[in-house]
């Protein structure tokens, strides 16, 4: 079987893919939604903070449009129909068990049962090189919120896009999404990365370890990699070859090795290293980098 990174990569050509990097202007859509309170506070601080104009139902500034809409985020279902864009990406609140305050990025999608927005077992379409870019300039504007943990989250929820989408997020209770300065830093790093050319950096799918990946994100912090799909070791009970296959191909870049959280596999190496094998992936060990 010939290796689905080599020869002609993604079953799927969207021009974009190809423009992506190349001096062409793309057309971002941020998303906010009325009923999401750090939502809310991300589109006031991106308003007040920059000079967006209205036009019809939404606002726009040069190549950025927001909007805000009535629906949560998580069941936006299809709006890449509805809303002309080349990327999107969801500003949101984050809520957890652990109250952990934090701000993260990830993509949306399901491994398994669509419980929260989505398709069950649909991956969405990750820019790995914008959320790494994103990632990087969270980390820098985030140095001035004392006590919140900055951090990739892994494939969770929906909605469910055949655009590239991701989500930034305020973390994880009520009392995080109306900080303020929580939304200024969100609303500051979306408009650094998206005003300025995102580079194009060599890319990998991870697979194993937390919910949020504390080896993933040191590895974006210190190599010239970014990180596309993610699949969590909860989830991988749900790694099977098709969703192998759909880590692979739903990603605007190129994808050149499969990374492993080796000690975050726990119980499931043998089976991981089989399932690359079989379809002919490299791997590499986190840990070696």
């Amino acid at each position: 079987m010939t290796s689905p990174l080599q020869g002609e990569g993604p079953q799927f050509d969207p021009g974009w893919a190809h423009t992506f990097y190349l001096g062409v202007i793309m057309k971002y859509a941020i998303i906010t939604s009325k009923k999401d309170i750090a939502g809310c506070n991300i589109h006031d601080c991106l308003l007040s903070m920059y000079p967006f104009v209205q036009e019809g139902g939404c606002y726009s500034l040069n190549n950025i449009s927001l909007y805000s809409i009535e629906e949560d985020s998580i069941h936006a279902e299809s709006i890449d129909k509805e809303i002309k864009a080349d990327f999107f990406i969801f500003a949101t609140k984050h809520k957890s068990a652990s109250g952990t305050k934090s701000l993260s990025v990830h993509v949306p999608g399901n491994f398994g049962k669509a419980e929260l927005g989505g398709k069950d077992k649909a991956l969405c379409i990750a820019p790995a090189s914008l959320l790494k870019v994103m990632f990087l300039e969270l980390c820098e504007q985030g140095k001035t919120l004392q006590d919140f943990e900055i951090t990739l989250e892994t494939v969770h929820h929906g909605p469910y896009l055949e655009k590239p989408a991701m989500f930034i997020e305020i973390g994880s209770s009520e009392n995080e999404w109306n900080i303020k300065q929580a939304g200024e830093i969100i609303a500051k790093t979306i408009m650094n990365v998206l005003q300025k050319p995102i580079m194009k950096y060599k890319t990998v799918i991870a697979i194993g370890g937390p919910h949020y990946p504390r080896e993933f994100n040191k590895f974006l912090l210190r190599t010239e990699y970014a990180i596309g799909q993610m699949c969590p070791e909860y989830q991988l009970p749900n790694l099977d070859e098709l969703m192998l296959k759909q880590m692979l191909e739903k990603n605007v870049e190129k994808i050149e090795f499969a990374l492993l959280d080796w000690k975050g596999l726990k119980g499931h190496k043998e089976a991981v290293k089989q399932l690359l094998e079989k379809i002919n992936i490299p791997f590499r060990k986190v840990q070696e980098f």
